[in-house]
């Protein structure tokens, strides 16, 4: 764990090295209430089991400095990794929140796994966050910025001098995570990445993922100001016809993530496995031939 400090905030990351993911606690020093952002509920697809190694890891640091977990605070439907949002919520009595647009998330997918039973109206949360919301970590403000391209459903938490940004920005070396899962949208990614670079240029985009580029140090963050500067997508000086030519070639080289058909169908269920079938044992869905894939 890697403790940033901001006035009166202190942000602890988390990364977690299997799927490249960051797991950010949010801290009001001044009450010791918490949020946390993004946590990972562990999952090994070659045994079909799950496990709460990083989620208790941040279960330990949560008690370690007498923190009150007010928020679990997922930015969209993550296609790499399962959410363990509710899993922390049953330990802590936080509330779930995530963006409003998941029902559309759902309704995609819900047609995509056959899931005529899924509740497809955000009722897996506590809170369906609107674009341009308020609400409160502690003393701390926090403001929601939605942040469509990657995926229908994705926001951005600003709270203070911090925007935690997961996959519509990467670190400047990296780019931009991809936008060409079903409902994504490369123009739709511009314009949010955009309202992202119009926050003041000290503000510190936290990132959802990084791999270490090149063998240097894995690194979750970078100022704005850092982002506009260096960011080999979309630094300035890039438009957006540039840039969607530029993501749209990528992402047309991608495979689908290791785990995306496993964790979006836990992930629009808030996080929840799937019920257990009258044998005792819950199953995840494969659609097959649904995502083609030249090799």
């Amino acid at each position: 764990m890697i403790e940033y400090h901001h006035e009166g905030m202190t942000v602890a990351s988390l990364h977690d090295e299997r799927t490249g993911s960051f797991q950010y606690i949010v801290v009001d020093d001044a009450t010791k209430i918490a949020g946390i952002i993004d946590p990972v509920l562990d999952y090994d697809p070659r045994a079909g089991a799950t496990s709460t190694r990083n989620a208790d890891l941040i279960l330990d640091y949560v008690r370690a400095n007498g923190l009150t977990v007010e928020w679990l605070l997922d930015t969209h439907p993550h296609a790499d990794h399962f959410s363990a949002a509710p899993y922390l919520a049953g330990k802590t009595g936080g509330k779930t929140a995530i963006g409003e647009k998941v029902v559309k998330v759902q309704k995609l997918w819900q047609d995509i796994y056959c899931l005529p039973d899924l509740p497809v109206d955000g009722s897996q949360w506590d809170r369906l966050f609107a674009d341009g919301e308020t609400f409160r970590i502690g003393s701390l403000d926090a403001r929601v910025m939605l942040s469509p391209g990657h995926t229908l459903a994705s926001i951005t938490y600003v709270v203070g001098d911090a925007a935690f940004v997961h996959d519509t920005l990467m670190v400047p070396d990296s780019g931009t995570s991809r936008a060409d899962f079903p409902g994504g949208d490369a123009h739709a990614l511009w314009r949010s990445i955009r309202a992202i670079l119009d926050l003041a240029p000290t503000t510190v985009t936290y990132v959802g993922h990084d791999y270490g580029k090149d063998g240097r140090e894995v690194n979750g963050r970078a100022t704005v100001a850092e982002q506009r500067r260096d960011n080999i997508h979309v630094h300035d000086g890039i438009d957006e016809a540039e840039f969607v030519a530029t993501r749209e070639k990528r992402d047309a080289t991608l495979p689908l993530p290791d785990l995306m058909l496993a964790a979006l169908q836990v992930n629009i269920r808030g996080g929840r496995l799937p019920e257990t079938e009258p044998c005792g044992t819950a199953f995840l869905k494969v659609p097959l031939n649904r995502f083609g894939q030249d090799e």
